[in-house]
């Protein structure tokens, strides 16, 4: 058991040591004092080695491990720090190559499930052309349960290995939407091939969806622009909904297409090695004095929104749609050695106005939401879907025209409650989930239709651009309402104490 220990203090010590240099230990100084530091080690030590030789059982020092090193790095109620074993490593490698079975789900999950709060398993985003998106499960959807098991007390680990697995077998997921919307969907795991870009012409307008940030984003949005200029565009649409990020370097890169001086970017830490400032280059600006709106929503994340922070702080562009997510922290994944790492939250990134919006978000200049279901509504919703007549007629007829779409949207309508336009959604999806050619939906997309409007009667764009609040000027002007707020609400107690 003294060997285990001793070998236990030495890898800690070592992976301290190879995190921070000796540098960054004296300029980290010390909000702990060392021999608290080492009572609390001590401490940790005790306990493993009680367990060790008490337990009515034998343990195997490994699962104890582990079990800490969890514990350890879930402390701070940080979704973003972990520990990740050789199994979620695994996980993480196959979502990063894109090729994995699976639905096709960005989800996360709170680490810890309480009565008035369960650990559901939220969908960040549903990756284009995958399942899930063909589906119809949208970001801020809860997995509540997948084949009949609830999500709640599962751990991500578990939650993967129940999603992901063999191409073409079937998984079923219960949904809440909502608060009260529930309903069940059969998923079929296909080969998951994470996208990046897609675009097209709509009358003069450039239209791109960037799906996801990866190291060839920029070059994708790059061959859509030289798309659009080779078609005479005289607008353009950047939409980022439902894009939950990827790597800091894309998102740079892909800022830098419309940002021609000045920071994209900055970064801070506690240590004078995380604080970093990515800024603008001529050379690689390609898009100069175009009217631009960015679609964002509450799976626009991470690298999203340092692009849509960006644009909007320097006046380039203007935001429709909802508030986005709000990640606006940097994580980097240390190698411990032995098939196993540690990621860890080492800095906040902050916009060219020096704002960070983590757990916050970003707000957009015309807010467009999609309206929510009645009581009545849902019930239809749930019970069309469930039904399978879509799915049921949509098979037994191939290449269903918008003709043939809109008139067995208005037969359903007659036994359900509901609005056609969300039917013919339903069954357009079902339609096209074999078509990875579709780019948007302008029957449906009310936010898309919005921004289209905006380019379209705007008599000057650039004083409407210029004239919307940076993020820190947003930021400011809630910061004086809360107190504003929060003074009433005292003088209004102070006035009730006074009359009583």
């Amino acid at each position: 058991m003294k060997k285990i220990m001793h070998k236990v203090n030495v890898f800690v010590s070592f992976l301290l040591i190879s995190i921070f240099s000796s540098q960054c230990f004296a300029q980290s100084s010390v909000s702990q004092d060392r021999n608290s530091n080492f009572q609390y080690l001590k401490k940790l030590n005790s306990v493993f080695d009680f367990i060790q030789q008490n337990y009515v059982d034998e343990v195997d020092p490994k699962v104890l491990y582990e079990g800490a090193m969890k514990g350890l790095l879930e402390a701070f109620d940080d979704p973003y720090t972990s520990y990740l074993d050789e199994s979620i490593q695994r996980d993480l490698a196959d979502t990063t190559e894109g090729h994995f079975g699976g639905v096709g789900l960005m989800i996360s999950k709170a680490f810890e499930s309480k009565p008035e709060k369960p650990a559901y398993v939220e969908v960040s985003s549903a990756i284009e052309d995958t399942p899930g998106a063909k589906a119809g499960i949208m970001s801020g959807d809860y997995i509540v349960e997948i084949d009949g098991e609830p999500t709640a007390p599962m751990t991500m680990q578990d939650v993967l290995k129940h999603l992901r697995g063999k191409v073409g077998t079937p998984v079923t997921l219960t949904i809440l939407r909502g608060k009260t919307l529930r309903f069940s969907v059969e998923l079929v795991r296909d080969l998951i091939e994470v996208p990046t870009c897609k675009y097209a012409m709509i009358g003069k307008t450039g239209y791109v969806r960037l799906i996801q940030f990866t190291p060839d984003t920029a070059l994708r949005l790059q061959d859509a622009i030289d798309y659009f200029k080779q078609n005479n565009f005289e607008n353009m649409i950047l939409d980022l909904r439902d894009n939950g990020g990827g790597l800091i370097t894309s998102a740079i890169n892909v800022a830098d297409k419309f940002i021609d001086e000045g920071v994209i970017v900055s970064t801070k830490g506690r240590l004078p090695y995380q604080n970093s400032s990515y800024s603008a280059s001529k050379e690689k600006t390609t898009i100069n004095n175009i009217p631009l709106v960015v679609l964002i929503n509450k799976g626009s994340a991470s690298a999203s929104e340092i692009v849509s922070g960006a644009l909007k702080d320097y006046h380039l562009a203007y935001l429709v749609g909802v508030r986005s997510y709000g990640k606006g922290s940097v994580q980097q994944v240390i190698p411990l050695g032995q098939n196993e790492e540690i990621k860890l939250t080492i800095a906040r990134y902050y916009s060219p106005s020096d704002t960070n919006i983590d757990k916050i978000g970003i707000p957009p200049d015309l807010e467009v939401p999609f309206e929510t279901l009645s009581e009545d509504n849902e019930k239809a919703y749930v019970s069309l879907v469930e039904s399978n007549k879509i799915a049921d007629y949509v098979d037994a007829h191939e290449k269903m025209t918008e003709a043939d779409i809109a008139a067995f949207a208005s037969e359903l309508k007659k036994d359900y409650n509901l609005d056609e336009r969300i039917i013919r959604r339903l069954i357009r999806m079902r339609v096209n989930r074999y078509n990875s050619n579709v780019v948007y939906d302008l029957d449906f997309d009310i936010q898309l239709n919005a921004a289209l409007d905006l380019l379209k009667n705007t008599k000057d764009f650039n004083e409407l651009v210029t004239s919307a609040k940076t993020l820190k000027e947003l930021q400011e002007e809630a910061k004086l309402a809360e107190e504003s707020e929060s003074e009433s609400e005292n003088e209004n107690a102070a006035s009730t104490e006074n009359k009583e």
